[in-house]
């Protein structure tokens, strides 16, 4: 994954002025408005998937949710992210790269139990709230990623 993402610009996006209000200006208008770029784009998802994936790591709570994964937890590391980036209206390489894949494709395979999906569900909303403090919107996020992960539980 790159270290950084252009920001995308509109079409009716001003032209550049030299002035520091101008640029500032330029910028905030360019920048959409999606939970992506308003959490703070890739360091805060990041930020998130690796709280995540260490709580699975450390916590005895996650420990029947850590055991469903490799021992090495790269891939699953840069596939979180990018997934969280695209689904929060940031770029959508992942969703390129995995046409017609989404988490409940992309989990079909594995008998997730409400207990596993349960776990799932609090190491990201403890994630988001260690990365995110105190942000509304970081816990709206956090509760639609819960009631996705529920959703999976048989």
């Amino acid at each position: 994954m790159p270290e950084s993402y252009p920001v995308a610009t509109t079409a009716d996006t001003a032209p550049q002025t030299t002035t520091a209000s101008g640029e500032a200006a330029q910028a905030e208008q360019a920048t959409p408005n999606t939970p992506f770029y308003r959490l703070g784009g890739y360091p805060v998802m990041q930020a998130i998937v690796d709280r995540f994936y260490d709580l699975m790591d450390s916590e005895p709570a996650f420990a029947e949710l850590r055991a469903m994964h490799a021992p090495d937890l790269g891939k699953m590391r840069e596939g979180l992210t990018g997934f969280l980036a695209g689904w929060a209206g940031g770029p959508r390489d992942w969703f390129e790269a995995n046409p017609g894949r989404c988490m409940m494709s992309v989990h079909k395979p594995f008998t997730i139990n409400k207990a596993v999906a349960g776990q799932w569900a609090d190491a990201m909303k403890q994630a988001i709230a260690d990365a995110a403090p105190g942000n509304d919107l970081a816990k709206t996020m956090g509760s639609v990623l819960e009631e996705m992960a529920l959703g999976m539980g048989r």
